[in-house]
């Protein structure tokens, strides 16, 4: 049988034929049995964007990413209507997620919908990046890839952008794990998102970082493999300047375009 991860290099890098950047106002229309809602995490109106095709899509489950099973399972409807209390019951801020404000229009859109969380323990995390994944993820890795290395060349290359991401700081030999730690998280995801399907009939949606929302080696292209006959959209939101050039094809079935949110400079603390 055709691995998964064999079927995932067998997609091209680039976005589907019919993939295009969007406005806001096509969340409204959105349609599928899974939708992955990314985001840049301190990005305020990526949130927004999210509430509003939440509340168009009315989802029998939403999955986060920012949430563990445990801080899911603590929410009740009651919580759901004061951000303060949810805030504090999550320990939302002992996590070290942007603003639990910035978040919170996700939640007021929710409606009736089961909430899953899809975060894995730090530890687990770390030990990825170090231990065979198989024996991190258990019996189910090979459905989801995670028994086959990557090609040496797409290897390279995400070690490569997760240099990039950090600044080009980070000691060479923490490199293979920083990739391995991701795939085990878009793996991760991608198991919660089959339960919480499988538990509710759908739709579900995903609401995590835009990497996890990519479709040619992501949760998206992991779930396309796993369930071909369920309609998987992925929404990506990426930011560039106001004055800059329309955005080239992005690895999404779509994708939103804004101006970068304020921040200091994230490269600060290594230097």
């Amino acid at each position: 049988m055709k691995s998964v991860l064999a079927a995932l290099l067998s997609l091209t890098l680039i976005s589907p034929a019919h993939a295009e950047e969007i406005s806001a106002d096509a969340l409204d229309h959105i349609t599928g049995d899974i939708v992955v809602l990314g985001e840049i995490h301190d990005n305020p109106t990526h949130h927004l964007n999210q509430a509003r095709a939440v509340a168009a899509i009315k989802p029998k489950a939403v999955v986060f990413e920012m949430l563990s099973p445990e801080q899911a399972a603590k929410i009740t409807p009651a919580l759901l209507q004061d951000e303060k209390a949810l805030d504090q019951a999550l320990g939302w801020e002992q996590a070290g997620w942007p603003d639990f404000a910035i978040y919170y229009p996700i939640f007021k859109a929710l409606g009736a919908a089961r909430i899953y969380g899809a975060a894995e323990p730090r530890d687990v995390v770390r030990s990825a990046m170090t231990t065979p994944l198989p024996e991190v993820f258990g019996p189910d890795a090979a459905r989801y890839g995670l028994d086959q290395p990557y090609p040496d060349a797409l290897q390279k290359q995400l070690e490569a952008e997760a240099q990039e991401d950090h600044c080009n700081a980070l000691p060479v030999k923490l490199l293979p794990g920083m990739v391995a730690a991701q795939r085990y998280r878009d793996a991760a995801f991608a198991r919660t998102v089959q339960q919480a399907y499988k538990d509710t009939g759908g739709p579900v949606v995903l609401i995590a970082g835009s990497g996890h929302a990519r479709t040619d080696r992501a949760v998206p292209a992991l779930l396309r493999k796993l369930d071909p006959d369920a309609k998987i959209v992925s929404i990506g939101q990426i930011e560039t300047a106001p004055d800059a050039p329309a955005s080239p094809d992005q690895p999404f079935d779509d994708w939103i375009v804004t101006p970068p949110t304020p921040r200091d400079d994230p490269c600060a603390a290594f230097k």
